[in-house]
């Protein structure tokens, strides 16, 4: 479980640098497209959480399989 929280930590923290530098509300950015913006970062929570649970449901499928090898 612990490989899990790593790469959702490792994902969420990526995404957080990358709103921090695409931010739309400085110079360089004439259009401030706030909609866009927010959209992006839920889409991409929606497919941290998503691979989060794959790998949940994954690793259990993985554990009750050689447990019923043993």
């Amino acid at each position: 479980m612990k490989k899990i929280n790593v790469t959702t930590g490792a994902l969420l923290l990526y995404l957080i640098v990358m709103s921090v530098i695409g931010y739309p509300g400085g110079e360089g950015h004439p259009e401030k497209d706030f909609t866009t913006y927010f959209c992006m970062i839920g889409a991409t929570l929606a497919a941290v959480f998503l691979l989060r649970f794959l790998q949940i449901k994954r690793l259990r499928m993985r554990e009750k399989q050689r447990n019923d090898k043993n």
